[in-house]
């Protein structure tokens, strides 16, 4: 296990980690179909999320050429509107703009401030450049540096993403802590020897028996006691 005097840089994953993404989806989800009840709203909300993760699987696979988080948000935005007889297209428009305007968990922000003064801090997210660059300002989300899977052509766990951070933060890999709350985007870290902190939010991936990350904490507020005491 390392101790937080080994840390010198700290990257965050950024959707499910940072910000409520399903949270967020909903919302937007009940904005574009008003009528649509609770249980209508989470099979949409499957429609969406099944989609993503499809064309991520894809294109993991070279099944598809990298396609960036906006045209995947803009197909499984039109495949609710089938699912849903949505047809007005400007309601449409800005449900596939969805993943640009999501909530930040209550320590978020705080715990990214407080880190930020000990640490170089960097985000990186699976959304596309123009929807990073939007979410960050819409979540309050303040980095050093924001990167976004669109400049390694891939998607996390490719150690081409990781690799991004690496490259920014000009330090070895055992000497930089990857943030998630996702236990597969540990491990994709782990396998470029990255250090890992899994934190827990109510979405997510938790760790599995056999995971050996180097911490697990139930919020920001925690991992910010072990990096940065006070």
């Amino acid at each position: 296990m390392a101790g937080a005097s080994e840390v010198e840089a700290v990257v965050f994953d950024v959707l499910g980690t940072m910000v409520d993404e399903p949270g967020g989806l909903r919302a937007a989800l009940r904005e574009a179909v008003p009528e649509a009840d609770a249980a209508s709203v989470g099979h949409l909300l499957t429609v969406w999320q099944e989609h993503v993760e499809h064309e991520i699987g894809r294109i993991a696979a070279k099944e598809r050429p990298y396609a960036d988080s906006g045209v995947l948000d803009r197909e499984a935005a039109e495949r609710v509107a089938e699912h849903a007889g949505l047809t007005d297209a400007d309601a449409v428009a800005r449900l596939a703009t969805a993943g640009r305007r999501l909530p930040p968990w209550d320590d978020s922000v705080a715990g990214l401030a407080r880190l930020a003064e000990r640490f170089p801090v960097l985000g990186l997210s699976h959304a596309s450049r123009a929807s990073l660059l939007r979410l960050n300002a819409y979540a309050g989300l303040r980095w050093h540096q924001a990167l976004s899977a669109e400049d390694a052509g891939a998607y996390k766990p490719a150690p081409e993403v990781y690799r991004l951070a690496l490259g920014a933060a000009g330090c070895p890999p055992e000497r930089v802590l990857m943030v998630a709350a996702h236990a597969w985007d540990l491990r994709g870290a782990r396998a470029v020897g990255m250090r890992t902190a899994y934190v827990r939010r109510p979405v997510g991936d938790p760790p599995r028996g056999s995971d050996a990350f180097d911490w697990a904490v139930d919020g920001l507020a925690e991992l910010v006691a072990v990096l940065a005491p006070e």
